[in-house]
């Protein structure tokens, strides 16, 4: 109503009667995109009666991108296959919320997927949270991580998904190198499929502490090896607050995407700890 109230005044203001008309049109215009503001994505996240339908937007576009990904480079390996497989028994996704998971796969495949429209309703069903959309291109970076490298026709992608998103080509390219670090530190490391239970040091904890291991640890909090201990723990409290699970779940990412969440926030827990006991920080 205020967006009329104004128009209408500093319309007749300026342009008389006429200008009142215009001002009352653009004051209109005004009240109903402060309305949908309000509304739609009230604090940030998903708006009250549209969560569920925005949340499986999400998720389903998720998995339509993904199979265009995989798709890039002319073939879908079978460790594409098995990764989207492994992402949904991670969600813990029921036989209904499978099926649709595995056809928008499926239609992201196709020659004629229209890439740019559903990055626009990513953007649109995440509220153009930065830390949502982020988490969606992570995804896809996974996706194209799934045998071990990326191949050209799959950074292509991954740079129009980036830009559809959002993102600069920098940025891209660094969220590929800390992926790329990220898979040989879980490797490497073999914390259990690259999961560090309940902070418990193992065999395999001690496997890390090599120099390979040590710099993709920093390549996955993005530093430089000669970071000091206040640019190291400034960079992961920058991460897991970009990464925190209930901070994401509470912006409107879907609830079977929390595990997912979860593991993120445990790889760049254990690489800061890695960091951490072999230079002697605290």
């Amino acid at each position: 109503m205020i967006g009329k109230i104004l128009g209408v005044f500093f319309g007749m203001l300026f342009g008389g009667p006429l200008g009142a008309l215009f001002g009352l049109f653009i004051g209109h215009q005004f009240d109903k995109a402060r309305r949908l503001n309000q509304g739609g994505f009230a604090r940030g996240g998903f708006g009250g009666a549209d969560q569920a339908k925005r949340q499986e937007e999400f998720l389903t576009s998720a998995y339509a991108v993904m199979g265009h990904v995989a798709k890039a480079k002319g073939q879908v390996t079978k460790e594409e296959i098995q990764l989207a497989t492994i992402m949904m028994d991670r969600m813990n996704l029921n036989s209904e919320q499978k099926r649709a998971a595995q056809e928008a796969f499926r239609e992201g495949k196709s020659a004629d997927f229209p890439l740019e429209r559903i990055l626009d309703k990513v953007r649109i069903s995440s509220g153009g949270r930065h830390d949502l959309l982020q988490f969606f291109l992570e995804l896809q970076i996974s996706a194209a991580f799934a045998d071990g490298s990326v191949h050209p026709a799959e950074r292509e992608v991954l740079h129009r998904i980036a830009q559809g998103l959002g993102f600069s080509a920098q940025q891209l390219e660094q969220r590929l190198r800390m992926q790329e670090a990220a898979f040989r530190f879980q490797q490497g490391g073999n914390f259990g499929g690259g999961h560090y239970q309940g902070g418990q040091q193992s065999g395999s904890w001690q496997q890390a502490s090599s120099a390979s291991q040590l710099s993709d640890a920093y390549d996955v909090l993005g530093v430089s090896e000669d970071a000091d201990a206040k640019t190291l723990k400034r960079a992961y409290r920058k991460l897991m607050n970009e990464h925190h699970p209930d901070k994401l779940m509470a912006k409107g990412l879907p609830p079977e995407m929390m595990n997912m969440a979860k593991e993120k926030s445990q790889e760049i827990q254990n690489a800061y700890d890695l960091i951490k006991k072999v230079k002697g920080f605290k």
